[in-house]
């Protein structure tokens, strides 16, 4: 049965989830156009495909990673904050539509409640991200791929926990979904997406896996457009492949969403898994080798400005 708060509770969030939106790829364009960055084919290709599988539930942020670190696109410490920027318009345009289709089944305390966390979360990890030392997000990023690439597993293992059927939480359940959700929130300019950790959470709560979406996907792209719009103020981002992943992966949500809907994933998880564990050991070895050797060098892997993508 929906929750109480029903339309009104909706209308409430998706006015300011689409105002948002809005803003939030108005900066990215606007930015795109000062400074001349136009995307490259496989940049958009690669926020098409990405952002597809994600809607039908693969995730998007650690096959990036992986891709970019293999394409050595850009420096290491710039993975998270591109990354983040890039996939956070199809992130919002899979909120509204999560929101219409399930958010008036939610407790709007609780669907608000972690949206409004996850948001502050990621308003104070943008500058912290952008002051870390390049070991430390490699660090974070490696360790955010092999904990992906374990959830993957447990997903095609059919480990990952059952969830229940409830709509809302216990207070006490409530609270700590909420405070939860603030620490997923920092480690979003990280490159950690909050998808699985949230799921996992709300799971082992009781709530129905599928409800989980609203909040997953509502949270995202709220926290994330403005966390968006501070990496683009810092400037410490590829505004070209930022703004591939966003062009590409748009229509590849609506596509996902409205016309494929479903389709079997689980030989693809396992190919993911491989690539991802990859790419977290080359990461790590990089942070391992980037604090043992600490200079100008260390945060400045070989890559090269022109390269189109």
């Amino acid at each position: 049965m929906p929750a109480s708060g029903g339309t009104g509770m909706l209308i409430a969030l998706l006015v300011p989830l689409i105002l948002a939106s809005l803003l939030c790829v108005a900066t990215l364009v606007r930015a795109m156009i000062v400074r001349r960055a136009a995307p490259g084919p496989e940049a958009i290709l690669l926020g098409a495909v990405t952002n597809f599988f994600d809607t039908l539930g693969i995730g998007s942020f650690a096959p990036t990673m992986a891709w970019f670190k293999f394409r050595r696109f850009l420096p290491d410490r710039l993975i998270p904050s591109t990354m983040l920027v890039g996939h956070t318009p199809p992130s919002m345009v899979q909120a509204i539509i999560f929101i219409v289709l399930l958010g008036v089944y939610i407790d709007p305390v609780l669907l608000v409640g972690c949206i409004l966390a996850l948001t502050m979360g990621a308003l104070m990890g943008a500058p912290l991200a952008a002051r870390a030392r390049a070991w430390v997000v490699q660090s974070i990023v490696a360790l955010a791929l092999v904990i992906a690439a374990i959830l993957y597993a447990m997903t095609n293992l059919h480990l990952m926990p059952g969830g229940g059927t409830a709509g809302s939480l216990p207070v006490p359940l409530m609270i700590l979904a909420i405070v939860a959700n603030f620490g997923f929130g920092v480690l979003l300019n990280f490159g950690v997406g909050n998808y699985a950790p949230t799921l996992v959470m709300l799971s082992l709560m009781g709530m129905d896996p599928h409800l989980s979406f609203p909040i997953m996907a509502g949270g995202a792209s709220i926290a994330g457009g403005v966390a968006s719009m501070r990496h683009i103020a810092i400037g410490k981002i590829d505004l070209r492949l930022a703004g591939g992943l966003a062009i590409g992966g748009i229509p590849a949500v609506l596509v996902a969403a409205f016309i494929v809907k479903s389709m079997p994933v689980d030989t693809l998880r396992w190919l993911v898994i491989v690539v991802v564990l990859y790419a977290a050991a080359v990461m790590l070895r990089a942070a391992v080798l980037g604090r043992a050797n600490p200079g100008p060098e260390a945060s400045k892997p070989r890559w090269r400005s022109d390269r189109h993508c």
